[in-house]
């Protein structure tokens, strides 16, 4: 497949992007900043775009089968989420590319109360994280509301952290997974097999789904 990455060099698109060249695609690593080119392989091809920006997003995914975005505003200026989000769809509305998008777990149920979500469980989600998980809670409503665009959201349970690959997790839908002792985990590589999993062999259409171990 032919796939167009935007958020290349976050802590997640890495990951993305380096089990996608594994794979044996084509992958156009975008970033904002060239300067951090050096940190993707040779083998992506680097471009220098903005996910906010619904013409760069329209031009950068022109002939290309799968858009992935892992892009993830600094603390602050968490809300831009949304708006970037909603870029994604403009560029991509005129395309028949979809779009896999690496998202929160706050709009996750907590387990066993499916009325409740874990952006209000502090248990899941500190006050730290809480304006990431509220963007993302409402970056799953953009995606929601879309239907000119094949999209796919994935949710990551509570704790995403760099680790090794095990190409082992469980899948669920719209509740948070956790293990029998109440934990919630993913390393960052397993989570970028289950996005590639599911680039390679569409389950969730139009849904979102969420993994862990």
């Amino acid at each position: 497949m032919r796939i167009t990455v935007f958020g290349a060099t976050g802590n997640v698109g890495r990951r993305v992007v380096a089990e996608a060249l594994s794979r044996g695609h084509e992958v156009t690593a975008v970033m904002r900043d060239p300067t951090r080119s050096h940190e993707l392989s040779v083998a992506a091809h680097v471009r220098t775009g903005d996910a906010g920006n619904s013409e760069d997003v329209a031009k950068l995914s022109e002939g290309q089968d799968l858009v992935i975005t892992a892009t993830r505003p600094p603390a602050s200026k968490e809300r831009e989420l949304v708006a970037i989000t909603e870029s994604l769809f403009a560029g991509l509305a005129e395309t028949n590319v979809r779009l896999l998008v690496v998202g929160g777990a706050g709009g996750l149920t907590v387990p066993g109360d499916s009325n409740a979500l874990v952006v209000d469980d502090l248990r899941y989600v500190g006050l730290a994280w809480r304006e990431i998980a509220l963007a993302c809670t409402e970056q799953l409503e953009v995606c929601r509301a879309q239907s000119l665009v094949d999209w796919t959201y994935l949710s990551p349970p509570a704790m995403l952290t760099p680790g090794e690959r095990t190409g082992t997790f469980r899948v669920g839908n719209d509740e948070l997974l956790v293990d029998a002792e109440g934990n919630s985990t993913i390393s960052m590589e397993d989570f970028a097999v289950a996005l590639m999993d599911e680039a390679e062999q569409p389950k969730h259409p139009q849904a979102r789904f969420t993994v862990a171990y």
